[in-house]
Formats: C-alpha cells, sequence, structure tokens
C-alpha cells in the first residue's frame, strides 16, 4: 500500500489483512479507512478504485490499527448513527446500530407530546456520546432536550455532539440528576450500563477499547443501573410521561417485571430491534 499503489490492488490487500486479523467487515472496514483518508464516501472510493486511483498515503498505517482491532470509529474519529455523524474516540461508548431502536421510541414518544401540548422536555439518562439525545433533538426541533453524563471523558464527547443541536449537557449521576425537572418531564430515554458482572464482551473492540463504566450495570445481574433509571424516570415524569430504555436481550422478562412491580407505570411494553432481538422497554407513568 502507499500513494504509488493503485486504490483497487490496496484495498484488497487491506481486506486480506483485516479478514486474517478476525475484523467482522474487512472489506468494508477497508473501504472507511481509505475514505477517510481521502475525504469522500465510501461509494465513492468504489469509483475511485475502477477508475485507477492511486491509493492515499497512511492507509496501510489505519489498517494495521484496525487489524489490532481498535476500533474502526477511533481510527476514524466518526460513529454514524441514524441520519447523524457523531464525534467519538477513546474514553467513550461508540454507539450501535441497535440503539437506533430506541432513539425511534423517543423520537416518536418526543413527536406526540409536542403534537398534543406544542412542546415536549426530555431528558436523557447516562447519554454517553449523545447519540440519543442529539437524534432526538435533531429530529424534533419542537422538543427541549437534556442530557446527563457520570464520565467526565464522555461528557467531552457528548459535549461536541450535543451543543450544536442545543441540548443541555449535564456531568452527574443519573440517580440524582435534573432534580429540578421533577414531574416535569415529558419523555425519559436511557441506554444505560447493563451488562452482567460475568458476562464478558467477546468483541476486541467492546471488551478492551468501551470503558468499563459504560458497560456492565451492576450486581451479579447487571440491572443496578436500569434499576435507578426506573427510578429517575418515575421521579421525573409526570403524569402519562413516557420512558423507554434499552437492554440486553436476556433480561427482557426482569425489565418489564421491574415496571410491573411498582405500581406506578402502564402500558409496559417490550420492543425488538432490526435484528428481531428483544433490546427494549418503555410505559408511560400512571397518573
Amino acid at each position: 500500500m502507499g500513494t504509488t499503489a493503485e486504490l483497487a490492488s490496496a484495498l484488497r490487500a487491506a481486506s486480506a489483512v483485516l479478514a486474517e486479523a478476525g475484523v467482522p467487515s474487512p472489506r468494508v472496514d477497508a473501504e472507511l479507512l481509505a475514505a477517510h483518508l481521502l475525504g469522500v464516501s465510501r461509494g465513492r472510493v468504489g469509483a475511485l478504485a475502477l477508475a485507477g486511483a492511486p491509493a492515499p498515503a497512511g492507509l496501510d498505517e489505519l489498517v494495521a490499527e484496525r487489524a489490532r482491532r481498535i476500533p474502526l470509529q477511533h481510527l476514524t474519529g466518526v460513529a454514524h448513527f441514524r441520519h447523524l455523524d457523531l464525534a467519538v474516540g477513546p474514553g467513550v461508548f461508540v454507539p450501535r446500530p441497535e440503539t437506533e431502536t430506541l432513539a425511534q421510541l423517543g423520537i416518536d414518544a418526543a413527536r406526540a407530546a409536542v403534537a398534543a401540548t406544542g412542546g415536549a422536555t426530555v431528558v436523557d439518562l447516562g447519554t454517553g456520546s449523545g447519540a440519543v439525545a442529539a437524534a432526538i433533538a435533531s429530529e424534533v426541533p419542537a422538543a427541549v432536550v437534556h442530557a446527563v453524563e457520570l464520565s467526565e471523558h464522555a461528557a467531552a464527547w457528548a459535549e461536541r455532539n450535543l451543543t450544536p443541536l442545543g441540548v443541555e449537557l449535564r456531568v452527574g449521576d443519573l440517580r440524582t440528576a435534573f432534580e429540578d425537572l421533577d414531574g416535569r418531564v415529558d419523555v425519559v430515554v436511557s441506554n444505560p450500563p447493563y451488562i452482567p458482572a460475568d458476562a464478558v464482551p467477546n468483541e476486541p473492540e467492546v471488551r478492551d477499547h468501551d470503558p468499563e463504566l459504560a458497560l456492565y450495570g451492576g450486581g451479579a445481574d447487571g440491572m443496578e443501573l436500569p434499576r435507578a433509571v426506573e427510578a429517575t424516570a418515575r421521579r421525573l415524569l409526570s403524569a402519562g410521561g413516557y420512558v423507554a430504555l434499552e437492554h440486553a436481550e436476556v433480561q427482557e422478562r426482569a425489565m418489564q417485571a421491574l415496571f410491573e412491580r411498582t405500581g406506578a407505570w402502564a402500558d409496559v411494553a417490550g420492543h425488538r430491534d432490526l435484528t428481531d432481538r428483544a433490546r427494549c422497554t418503555s410505559a408511560r407513568r400512571a397518573g
């Protein structure tokens, strides 16, 4: 690889290196790394390769880093989420496509609140990179969106993503956040840490590079922080207010039971992601 190599041959070589390293989508990642260096779309990379364009300088170095299972998003500095390009890097959880299910639930609920009253107050608990809050703020401009994140490292990334969208970001604990909004919120969303203590992720990109603070939910079942989200949502939401939170597939029944046993919630429902896995639970604050 290098500036004298043709892009097509460089991409074939890069794909082979990444495949040998066990990267799940070697050709796609090779093309995305080339697109990042060239400042073009992945589709444009294909066209340039067919036209015999040279490979960009630095491709071999980035491919070597990716072969070490450094997350692709850390190398490009960007995570794609819905229609957004989010700034990400070391110290923040990289948003996943499955979390778009949670974002859609929040968007739909915020839109419904706007249609009913002309406005919506939304809170994202444990915002991480700000992905869900940013999606809601960008797609429901009439909503006033607030977000909280405990990690100062993650909050620094969230600030870059949320400030341009007018989202209020606070650094703090989701258990005690936004006491000034108690009983006044229309929608609460959360993708809290929820991995059980002994369920160490297999993927090196997650296990070695996502911060532990963003992964493990506390306790053997990983449910300590999800339980905290339920308690905070119960405090924040007005009557009829909507909460949705993400969880592991194996936690679906426990999550629904969590909402049902308090007596504070109605319309408890489960939601599946695009891979048909149980991904989110939602409920409405009983009056």
